[in-house]
């Protein structure tokens, strides 16, 4: 055992201690970053127009501050794009993070002196609590890559801005950066297919410890491996043990992932993004991440059937409950304040607090009326797969399909690109169907009542959805594609590219 891997084990047996702290009383602690980030923010330009000087309580942010999104708090973050210190955060932010939005065009999100360190501590902390419950940190002793965003940073006001991912990789510990992999210089190609044959290039002969990235992209990473080498993953990376993914939910890339790695590896999903590093999973197996309640960030959970009421409720750590859906909701030490992130999450354990991110609040398909969201249907997926298992898929996305005719019946477009399509398409989406009514009532009674007919499955043709998201420009890096949308832009695009 190398020295890295020698010394992480009382790091890991510190840190997980360090946590045991906090989640003692998880409210109280909640409750006391509250108050600190509302004394630190009150004479800033924000707190001064929500008088967060007089919060003390949750309700009493409630009161003064009103759940909004980024397009709601937009005028404050133009007015941080300046460079104009004191607006949201006490001085400037350290870096802008960049991010596509979807109403909103590119997004800048602060990350402040205060901040910085939940972003960068997240994926250690997560790396150590693995290495705390397995006592396997034989993975710090070899390569380990992260495929993420380029590094390079542009100013905006002054502030250097880039991806998240990007800078982030400016925060890679000493110790770590001579295990990392790609180089600097690959890193920072911007065209991804370029980019990805770089990073094989350099990957290739090397001994691959960890990989770590948004399971569609490390798809295309493995592919390539695959194609170059013409052997799984697992024979060509032999150390390989540990796949650390993010971004968006792993399962229904896991069954594809794995084939290629051809041989168990064990995995930790983080729940990452611009806006803070929230959970990570802190039991191998266990598939609840654990919310970071005491890392700058102050959580409220908005019950998500109720959150485009005008003033829905806005529950506490301590009031949620297991098994609803939730918006959640941000106040931080990065300067946001009620900021509605936009996933949401459910509980599965209280003690500690674990979640499974579920979907997008904005990302549901409610077109009749049945609300299904992202989890529904990713379940739905696994079960068609699960019966039949001859079927691969790549990716996939659903959308109304509204009939012009008012006699006919409408339904749901099931848009799939499939490795290796199933021996029987219509018996596969016979499944889809009856496994998204027995997980959606409202979809049920849609059906039963004849008001939709049997949901249409679509099979793409193969790379389909790179070349739509190579055409929309967001092909790689940290971007996802949606699962649900209530129009049919995505499915449009998806077919007008889907032979080209």
């Amino acid at each position: 055992m190398g020295i890295k891997a020698a010394l992480s084990r009382p790091l890991a047996a510190y840190t997980v201690h360090r946590y045991q702290q906090w989640q003692r009383d998880p409210a109280a602690a909640q409750l006391r970053l509250l108050r600190t980030l509302a004394r630190t923010a009150a004479r800033t330009a924000f707190g001064h127009d929500h008088d967060l000087g007089a919060v003390r309580t949750p309700a009493d942010l409630a009161a003064r501050v009103p759940v909004r999104d980024y397009e709601g708090l937009k005028p404050y973050f133009d007015r941080v794009k300046t460079g104009a210190p004191d607006v949201l955060w006490p001085g400037r932010p350290l870096y802008l993070a960049k991010t596509s939005g979807t109403t909103s065009g590119a997004k800048y999100i602060p990350i402040t002196q205060a901040s910085i360190s939940n972003h960068i501590n997240g994926a250690k902390d997560a790396l150590l609590h693995y290495v705390a419950a397995t006592g396997r940190p034989r993975f710090l002793d070899g390569k380990l890559i992260f495929l993420s965003g380029s590094p390079e940073l542009e100013p905006v006001g002054g502030i250097p801005t880039g991806r998240l991912s990007g800078i982030v990789n400016h925060h890679v510990p000493a110790y770590l950066r001579r295990n990392q992999l790609p180089s600097y210089a690959t890193n920072c190609i911007e065209d991804w297919e370029t980019k990805l044959d770089a990073i094989v290039g350099e990957t290739l002969g090397q001994e691959m410890t960890l990989i770590s990235g948004i399971p569609p992209w490390v798809q295309m990473y493995f592919d390539r491996l695959v194609a170059r080498t013409g052997r799984p993953v697992g024979e060509v990376f032999p150390e390989f043990d540990l796949f650390v993914s993010g971004g968006v939910s792993m399962e229904p890339y896991r069954a594809r992932l794995l084939e290629s790695i051809g041989r168990p590896v064990d995995t930790i999903e983080l729940f990452p993004a611009s806006e803070g590093f929230l959970a990570f999973q802190d039991q191998p197996g266990n598939p609840g991440l654990l919310l970071r309640l005491d890392s700058g960030i102050f959580f409220e959970f908005v019950p998500a059937e109720r959150f485009f009421e005008e003033n829905p409720p806005r529950l506490t750590i301590g009031e949620v409950e297991l098994g609803k859906q939730y918006a959640l909701v941000l106040t931080s030490n990065a300067g946001l304040w009620a900021y509605s992130l936009g996933d949401t999450v459910r509980f599965v354990d209280l003690q500690p607090h674990r979640v499974v991110v579920t979907g997008r609040i904005k990302h549901f398909l409610s077109a009749f009326g049945e609300h299904v969201i992202g989890e529904e249907v990713e379940a739905a997926l696994r079960e068609a797969v699960r019966q039949h298992p001859e079927a691969e898929v790549t990716e996939f996305t659903v959308a109304p399909l509204v009939s012009e005719d008012r006699t006919q019946p409408s339904r749901h477009e099931w848009l799939i690109e499939f490795a290796q399509p199933p021996r029987d398409t219509a018996a596969f989406a016979a499944v889809l169907d009856t496994a998204l009514r027995q997980r959606n009532a409202y979809y049920d009674d849609l059906r039963q009542g004849h008001i939709l007919v049997p949901l249409l499955l679509t099979p793409l043709a193969p790379g389909a959805f790179q070349r739509y998201m190579k055409s929309v420009g967001k092909l790689g890096g940290q971007n996802k594609v949606p699962r649900l949308g209530n129009d049919r832009a995505l499915a449009e695009g998806l077919l007008n590219t889907k032979f080209s």
